[in-house]
């Protein structure tokens, strides 16, 4: 059987985000694909390879997901302009868009469970979990309403709270509503739940 690299990095990953990345070995990602290690070997020299591999994807499929979003792709430092135009009601429709990215997509959801697991365990799987899924986004959201607030976006009273509690804000929601739904049994209400409060967001602190 033709194995390529995207369905040996997707294969790779569920397997780290089921038993953590020290506990599977490169023959075991071969077995559950049904190739010899030295087809798997063709693709990719070894295990630390993949995983390197499964981040630079992870940070494209991210940086898509923001472009198809009409929210900026990188870093305020990078891309000023693009906060500076971005409306809060992109982003809150980002927020809705992102809990189903990171729940749907087979290969989000478990880059997600993957670094979920690892955190723990070293400091560099630490701060990438910190980037991803907790400090990163607030502080990106944060920026954004930085930006918002000096255009007259946000209204008094947002300016009153600030882009730095805005953002924990909105951020909290998104992040109990992906841990909910990895609950047996979760349903499609998450999604309509968070709806509801992003759309009261808007229309507590929009302009």
């Amino acid at each position: 059987m033709k194995t390529n690299k995207e369905e040996i990095m997707l294969v790779a990953l569920k397997m780290f985000a089921e038993r953590g990345f020290e506990a599977v070995s490169t023959s075991m990602i071969a077995g559950e694909l049904g190739i010899t290690k030295g087809a798997l070997y063709r693709h990719f020299k070894n295990k630390q390879e993949i995983f390197d591999s499964i981040i630079r994807k992870m940070f494209e499929q991210d940086e898509k997901q923001a472009n198809d979003n009409s929210v900026p792709a990188g870093e305020y430092a990078d891309d000023a302009e693009s906060y500076k135009n971005t409306s809060l009601k992109d982003v809150c429709e980002f927020t809705v868009n992102q809990y189903k990215y990171w729940t749907e997509d087979e290969f989000a959801s478990s880059f997600r469970k993957m670094i979920t697991l690892e955190q723990f365990k070293n400091e560099e799987m630490s701060k990438l979990y910190q980037d991803v899924l907790a400090s990163g986004p607030v502080n990106y959201t944060e920026d954004l309403f930085r930006e918002m607030i000096k255009n007259g976006q946000l209204n008094s009273d947002a300016k009153t709270v600030g882009a730095r509690s805005l953002a924990t804000l909105l951020y909290a929601p998104l992040l109990l509503s992906i841990q909910m739904s990895d609950a047996k049994g979760a349903d499609k209400t998450i999604e309509e739940n968070l709806r509801t409060i992003t759309e009261e967001f808007r229309r507590r602190w929009g302009s």
